[in-house]
């Protein structure tokens, strides 16, 4: 095969074969293709698209591109949580200590963030000591022990994944439905886990801007699931406002402790009650969706839930203490009020602004090179739907750096548009795909 003739024949929209996806992954992997090429398949792939065999195959090839773990030494039914990506989107540092503690095993890989959006590892790095780098060995057993682990994923993992999306991040090839699917369940398939629920995002925060893209998204990622034998489902989950009070990783674990603890805002409770039934359903814990409901508001009501992930904090070298006491995570050296320049509605929030904002606080990376200010980011006191007076304390900016928020308000501040009539919100969970 020539690499030529499989970029012509894409950028002519024909569908390739098993054998040729297969070829061009080996290769990239193995540096025996050249990243212009490989650059231009990703592009004609961006444009032609792909059709759902094509996907599937290029997701197993990526799962395929290095090891797969073997949970098989685990005990019990494993299940993982997936997001497309989000602002304040820390779900899954409640929906999985929330399982665990139902008999659901959780042992999870997951990733960092880059962009506007957060990403699970670097906000569990904030808590003092918390090792997100197991070995397998020790990854099982903590499994074993607990019931819950989190690490980030490591090298040996869908390389083909790490090579391909680095590459999609500066062609600008990132919102293609094909790579999006490929990237997320290549991983999340080289993993051994029985389960999976996909918490697929739409609105202005998430890379599906429409509810149209993201139910196709979500449709495409569960056949892809189904196709390599998991019990899997979606549900489409509102994005156009950012999920909680807290943007940034120390803020957004000190909000999913408070969550945990039966103090979490309304809209960041309701998905992660519905995600985590959706677990316990799949995972046969609960016979129908509102008996699972009724368990998760039972374990977080009791205490076992925050005390599964105090157990998996302390077993990943983390300081346990954190739960109780949030001075442990450090506190930032600047913090500003940011006041609204009017009175009115909050009618829309550009989510994916406001994440660009805790960005440029310092909470998030532009490259993977950066150093993440664990401490930066944003609460938000005042949310789509919320009047507002002129002059009144909307937000709280966090940094240790002052020259940071200059950039950081005014995009928050064009983020935000006000109306005299109250908006009309829609639903935060917009439905499911099973």
């Amino acid at each position: 095969m020539r690499m030529v003739d499989l970029i012509r024949k894409k950028r002519d929209g024909q569908p390739l074969t098993r054998e040729e996806i297969r070829w061009f992954t080996e290769g990239y992997v193995k540096n025996e293709i050249p990243d212009y090429q490989a650059a231009a398949m990703l592009m004609a792939i961006y444009f032609q698209g792909m059709n759902r065999d094509e996907i599937a195959e290029l997701t197993f090839a990526i799962r395929d591109s290095g090891e797969r773990m073997d949970f098989s030494a685990i005990k019990g039914v494993r299940a993982d949580k997936h997001s497309t990506g989000g602002v304040g989107d820390k779900t899954s540092l409640i929906v999985g200590p929330i399982v665990a503690s139902l008999g659901v095993v959780v042992a999870k890989i997951s990733g960092r963030g880059l962009g506007h959006t957060g990403g699970t590892v670097d906000k569990l790095e904030s808590i003092p000591g918390y090792r997100t780098d197991l070995s397998e060995e020790e990854f099982i057993n903590v499994v074993n022990r607990t019931g819950i682990a989190i690490v980030g994923q490591s090298r040996d993992i869908a390389p083909a994944d790490k090579k391909l999306y680095a590459l999609r991040d500066v062609t600008s090839t990132v919102e293609s439905i094909p790579l999006i699917v490929s990237s997320i369940m290549g991983k999340k398939l080289a993993a051994d886990d029985d389960v999976i629920v996909l918490d697929v995002k739409t609105g202005s925060g998430s890379f599906m801007k429409t509810e149209e893209d993201s139910r196709n998204l979500a449709s495409i990622l569960v056949d892809t699931g189904k196709k390599a034998g998991k019990k899997i489902m979606a549900l489409i989950t509102d994005m156009d406002r950012p999920l909680g009070v807290n943007v940034g990783n120390a803020l957004e674990v000190e909000e999913a402790i408070e969550t945990l603890k039966g103090n979490g805002p309304e809209d960041l409770v309701e998905v992660c009650t519905e995600l985590a039934g959706w677990i316990l359903k799949l995972a046969d814990k609960a016979e129908t969706i509102e008996e699972a409901r009724e368990k998760v508001k039972s374990v977080i009501a009791d205490g076992s839930a925050l005390f599964k992930l105090q157990q998996m904090i302390a077993a990943q070298g983390g300081d346990p203490r954190v739960v109780d006491d949030f001075t442990f995570f450090g506190k930032a050296k600047v913090e500003k009020e940011v006041k609204a320049k009017r009175s009115g509605y909050i009618s829309f929030m550009n989510t994916e602004e406001i994440g660009r904002a805790s960005l440029l606080l310092g909470a998030g990376r532009n490259t993977m090179a950066d150093v993440i200010d664990m401490t930066a980011g944003i609460k938000l006191l005042r949310k789509t739907g919320d009047y507002v007076n002129e002059g009144e304390t909307i937000a709280l900016f966090y940094t240790t750096n002052r020259s940071r928020l200059d950039a950081a308000e005014a995009a928050y501040e064009g983020a935000l548009t006000f109306s005299d009539e109250a908006p009309v919100l829609p639903p935060l969970i917009r439905g499911t795909v099973e």
